[in-house]
């Protein structure tokens, strides 16, 4: 058993993550970009009115946790 790893082959496995983590990164701001830009475009359409504003919060939450039936 080798008491300390290869370097350089630690090296390259590291360079290869960094590069796939700041890969997904990027494509993470980009699709929140896109969700900015498509919730700016849905408020100026509404006049600043949000569109979770007819949402009932409480009918939603016991939908999900099983313990009203969805309305038809």
């Amino acid at each position: 058993m080798e008491p300390l790893p290869d370097l350089a082959t630690l090296t390259d496995e590291l360079t290869r993550e960094e590069q796939e983590v700041s890969y997904r990164r990027r494509l993470l701001h980009g699709k929140i970009d896109i969700l900015r830009a498509e919730l700016v475009a849905r408020l100026q359409e509404t006049q600043g009115r949000s569109v979770l504003d007819a949402v009932d919060v409480d009918s939603l939450t016991e939908i999900l946790t099983g313990k009203a039936v969805p309305p038809a």
